[in-house]
C-alpha cells in the first residue's frame, strides 16, 4: 500500500520506502551529449566555458565547442576506436577533460575516468580491465605510465600475458587536443552523426572505477540513461535552479572531474547552458575565484574548510584582537544559522552583532569566494555541521548530498527551501530510498548503476532485488531526510563484544581546526583508540600560540601542550558517545595521510584497510 507524504511516494514495507518521483521525461535518444548540442545551438553565442590561459580566461561560446567536439571526436573514430570501445581520460579537472569527455560520446566510445593520484597498479589494471582502445591524460608525465601496457606495431603485447588492448596514448601537454582534430580531418560528419544516433540508454556511457578504499577498484557500468537521469534530477531539484532558471550562471568546480559528483554537476551545467571554469591548484584557488567570480562553487569539505582556517589563520597573525572577532563572528553565524531550523527567534544584540560581523568579517569570506556565490555544494565525504552553519550564517550556504560512483552521484540532496543541516537530504528525482534489515541505506531507479563490470559476484552482492546495498549504515525521519550513521564494513567490534562505527567519532575529531585526518581503530581490541593527524596550517599558528618556536612536528607529538590540545578534541567527541564507545587513547602520526601513500583517496576519504597496515606498528604500542 503506498501513500503520498510531502510530495513522497512512501510504501510501508521491512523499513518505509520514500519515493521522489521523477519530474522530467527522457525521449529515447536524449543523452548529456544531446542535450548539451541542443543548447550549443540554441545559444551559439554564449560563453559555456572559460579557460585558463596565462592569467587570463579565454572564453568558449556554444557554437565553438560544439564544433570542436565534433572535430575531436572524429580524431578518436580516425585512431581505431569503434562504437562502444572504451577510451581512458585521467587528469585533473580542466577544459580539455570536459571536451574529451563529451567527444568520447560523440565518437560512439565510453569514457573510463582514472584520477591521476592513481597507483601504477591501479592504471594497469583498469586499462586491461576495462579493454581501453585509447588513453588520454593531461602531463606528459601521467601519459608516459600507460607506456608499458600500449601494443606493439606488431599487435602483441609490452608485457608478457597482459591482455591489455591500448592501441595509443595522448596527453594534452604536448598538444592531445590538436593532434586529434589533425588525424581527424578525413573522417566524415556523417560518421559522428550516425555514430551520436545510435546511443541508447542501455548502451555503456562511462566504465567509472570505485576509489578502492575496501580493496581493488570496482568498474561501475554507468549507462547514458544513468547519467542523463542525474543530471536532469539536479537540474530539476531546487539546488539546480541557479542553472535551470537562466542561461549563463558562472560556475566553478574544484573536484576532479574523475568524481562522480563533478561530473554530474557539470554535466547538467551544460544541459542548463551554464558558463563553467575548472581549477586544480589549491594554491591558486583563491585568486582564480575572485578572477573567474562564480555564483556556484562544488568542493570537498577540505575546499570550505581550507577557506575558513585560512581566513581564521590570517586574522591570527594580524592579532590576538583579529583572531577573537573572527570567533566571536563565526560563532554568531553558528547560532543565527541554528535558528533558522529552529525557528527561534535571535535576541536582538545577536541580530544587531550578525550585521556588524556581516561588514567586519562574513563580507571578507565571500569576498574571497569572488563575492558572487550564493551557494556551494560538498560532496565526496562528511563534512562537519559546525561548518555548514558558518557557511549559512554568513551568507553562502553549503548544500550536503549523498552518493557513492553507482548512483552517479546526489541520490540525495538537501536543497534550497528543503535543508536539515546533520542529515544528506531527501531523495533526489527519480530516486527511491529505503533502510533494510541489517540497516543499509539501499537506493533504487534510473541513476543506480547496472553493475560491475566483469564481475558478477559483486554485482550480485551489490544489487538485490534491484536495490542497490550502499554499505552505508543509515536512518530516514518521517520527512525523508536520510542519516548517515556509519558504514557496515568498517564496524568495529572490541573485546568485549561492543560494535562501534568510528565514522561519526572521526567526523567530530576532523572538524577541529587542529586535526587533518583521524582513524579510530579497536577491532578485537579492548578498547577503544584513535591515530591523528596534524593540520600542517593550523601547527603553525599553534606554534606560534604556545611559544614553540619551529619545533619539528616529530618533538611536539611528545610534549605535554600539544598532547593536551588533542586530548581536549578527544574529550569532546566522547562526550558523544557511551563510556564503553569512548576513546581511551591516542596516537599522534608524525606525517599527514596522503594520496601518495595509497591512504586516502582523491576526495579525502581514508582507506581504512591501507592505514591499519602501514601504522600496524603503532596500533600494536596503543594496545601494549
Amino acid at each position: 500500500m503506498a501513500h503520498t507524504e510531502g510530495g513522497f511516494t512512501v510504501t510501508a514495507q521491512e523499513s518505509k520506502v520514500f519515493t521522489k518521483p521523477a519530474e522530467f521525461e527522457l525521449a529515447p535518444n536524449d543523452n548529456c551529449l544531446t542535450m548539451m548540442l541542443a543548447q550549443c545551438e540554441k545559444h551559439p553565442d554564449q560563453t559555456f566555458f572559460s579557460r585558463p590561459e596565462g592569467t587570463n580566461w579565454v572564453e568558449v561560446t556554444g557554437k565553438e565547442f560544439a564544433e570542436q567536439v565534433r572535430a575531436v571526436a572524429k580524431g578518436i573514430v580516425a585512431n581505431g576506436v569503434e562504437q562502444g570501445d572504451r577510451v581512458v581520460l585521467m587528469g585533473e579537472s580542466s577544459y580539455e577533460w570536459a571536451l574529451l569527455d563529451y567527444a568520447i560520446w560523440a565518437a560512439g566510445a565510453a569514457s573510463v575516468p582514472v584520477y591521476p593520484s592513481s597507483s601504477t597498479h591501479q592504471v594497469q589494471w583498469i586499462v586491461e580491465d576495462s579493454g581501453a582502445k585509447l588513453a588520454i591524460t593531461d602531463t606528459e608525465a601521467n601519459r608516459q605510465r600507460y607506456d608499458h601496457l600500449v601494443l606493439r606495431e606488431d599487435g602483441t603485447p609490452p608485457l608478457q600475458d597482459s591482455p591489455s588492448q591500448l592501441k595509443r596514448s595522448l596527453s594534452f601537454a604536448t598538444g592531445a587536443v590538436g593532434a586529434l582534430t589533425t588525424d581527424g580531418r578525413e573522417v566524415e560528419d556523417s560518421v559522428i552523426d550516425e555514430r551520436i544516433s545510435k546511443l541508447q540508454h542501455d548502451d555503456l556511457a562511462s566504465l567509472v572505477y570505485t576509489s578502492g578504499t575496501t580493496g581493488r577498484p570496482k568498474g561501475c557500468i554507468l549507462t547514458h540513461l544513468v547519467w542523463a537521469s542525474q543530471a536532469k534530477a539536479l537540474l530539476t531539484n531546487p539546488i539546480g535552479h541557479l542553472i535551470n532558471d537562466k542561461t549563463g550562471t558562472h560556475y566553478m568546480t574544484i573536484l576532479p572531474l574523475a568524481h562522480v559528483l563533478a561530473r554530474s554537476v557539470a554535466l547538467a551545467s551544460s544541459m542548463g547552458a551554464a558558463h563553467q571554469a575548472h581549477w586544480s591548484d589549491m594554491r591558486t584557488l583563491t585568486l582564480a575565484l575572485q578572477r573567474f567570480e562564480p555564483e556556484m562553487l562544488l568542493g570537498v569539505p577540505r575546499v570550505y574548510e581550507k577557506v575558513r582556517d585560512g581566513a581564521y589563520n590570517k586574522a591570527a597573525e594580524s592579532s590576538d584582537f583579529s583572531a577573537r572577532t573572527f570567533l566571536e563572528a563565526e560563532k554568531v553565524a553558528i547560532e543565527y544559522s541554528k535558528a533558522m531550523d529552529t525557528g527561534e527567534r535571535l535576541s536582538l544584540r545577536t541580530r544587531v552583532r550578525h550585521k556588524i560581523f556581516d561588514r567586519l568579517v562574513y563580507k571578507k569570506l565571500r569576498d574571497a569566494v569572488g563575492g558572487q556565490a550564493s551557494l556551494a555544494i560538498s560532496g565526496g565525504s562528511a563534512i562537519s555541521t559546525d561548518l555548514l552553519h558558518f557557511f549559512r550564517g554568513m551568507g553562502i550556504p553549503i548544500y550536503e548530498g549523498y552518493g557513492l560512483t553507482e548512483t552517479a552521484a546526489a541520490a540525495c540532496v538537501n536543497y534550497p527551501g528543503g535543508t536539515k543541516i546533520g542529515t544528506v537530504g531527501k531523495p533526489n528525482n527519480g530516486y527511491s530510498v529505503k533502510i533494510n534489515k541489517d540497516g543499509e541505506i539501499c537506493f533504487k531507479g534510473d541513476g543506480v548503476f547496472k553493475g560491475y563490470w566483469n564481475n558478477e559476484e559483486a554485482t550480485n552482492e551489490a544489487l538485490v532485488d534491484g536495490w542497490f546495498v550502499t554499505g552505508d549504515l543509515g536512518e530516514i525521519d518521517d520527512e525523508g531526510y536520510v542519516k548517515i550513521t556509519g558504514r557496515k564494513k568498517e564496524l568495529i567490534v572490541t573485546a568485549g563484544g561492543k560494535n562501534i562505527s568510528p565514522g561519526p567519532l572521526e567526523d567530530i575529531l576532523r572538524s577541529d581546526k587542529l586535526i587533518s585526518q583521524a582513524v579510530v581503530v579497536g577491532d578485537g581490541k579492548p578498547f577503544v583508540s584513535v591515530l591523528v593527524t596534524i593540520d600542517e596550517e593550523e601547527l603553525k599558528r599553534w606554534r606560534k600560540q604556545n611559544n614553540m618556536g619551529e619545533r619539528p612536528l616529530k618533538e611536539l607529538v611528545k610534549t605535554p601542550e600539544l598532547r593536551a590540545a588533542v586530548q581536549d578534541v578527544v574529550n569532546e567527541a566522547n562526550k558523544t558517545v557511551s563510556h564503553a564507545e569512548e576513546i581511551k587513547k591516542f596516537r599522534i602520526l608524525t606525517n599527514d595521510l596522503t594520496e601518495e601513500n595509497g591512504e586516502i583517496t582523491a576526495t579525502m576519504k581514508v582507506k581504512r584497510n591501507v592505514v591499519l597496515e602501514n601504522y600496524a606498528k603503532q596500533i600494536e604500542r596503543l594496545y601494549r
